[in-house]
């Protein structure tokens, strides 16, 4: 465990490079990689099942056992967000545009394939164009662009969602105000996933 631990930090510190071939000037950090600083429980009186450790922020989730959401204090509205999960097989997850629209996170690199549920889908309104996930135990990156009510996802790489008109909540949301600004939210309630080097730039209305 201390050895993954250091692996994780030190993979932490060099995990900018994954989006090399694009500048990340003007991207700011959403997660200090040491508190929770700048976020908020969405029930405060929920089992808080979050944790930080080595640059990573942790949602442990048993079984039998509920955690809560992690809500943003901040609200965007056009933007590019680039963030980094690891999620068990199985594990059940979610990151929230605007509070309304999941990007779906789900350890189903078994199904080998894409569905309006699984991994990377715009959850239960668009699937990904491909299938992108990997394994449990692997970091995986995104990058998603919210322009208007226009999503573009590009999930380990690959391009799954181009430009997607996304007009309404996908379920879970925090609010149905579509054509406001909203905040971040990480969906804790469901199961065990890791999010690490979670940052945003704004773009113009």
């Amino acid at each position: 465990m201390k050895y993954f631990t250091t692996l994780a930090f030190t993979l932490a510190l060099t995990a900018v490079s994954t989006f090399a071939a694009d500048d990340e000037k003007d991207f700011k950090p959403l997660f200090n990689g040491k508190d929770t600083t700048g976020w908020h429980l969405r029930k405060p009186d929920g089992h808080n099942s979050w944790t930080i450790d080595g640059g990573v922020l942790k949602n442990t989730v048993n079984k039998g056992e509920h955690g809560v959401d992690l809500v943003g204090d901040a609200k965007f509205w056009n933007f590019t967000v680039r963030y980094e999960y690891q999620v068990p097989d199985g594990s059940n997850s979610g990151f929230y545009l605007r509070g309304r629209h999941e990007i779906q996170v789900l350890g189903d690199f078994a199904s080998g394939k894409a569905s309006k549920t699984g991994n990377g889908a715009i959850y239960n309104f668009k699937e990904p164009s491909e299938f992108a996930s990997k394994p449990a135990g692997e970091w995986q990156t995104v990058e998603a662009t919210i322009v208007d009510n226009k999503i573009t996802v590009i999930l380990n790489g690959k391009k799954i969602h181009d430009a997607v008109e996304c007009d309404k909540a996908t379920g879970a949301q925090l609010d149905n105000e579509v054509k406001a600004p909203g905040a971040f939210f990480l969906q804790g309630d469901h199961g065990t996933v890791w999010f690490r080097n979670i940052r945003v730039k704004e773009l113009a209305k």
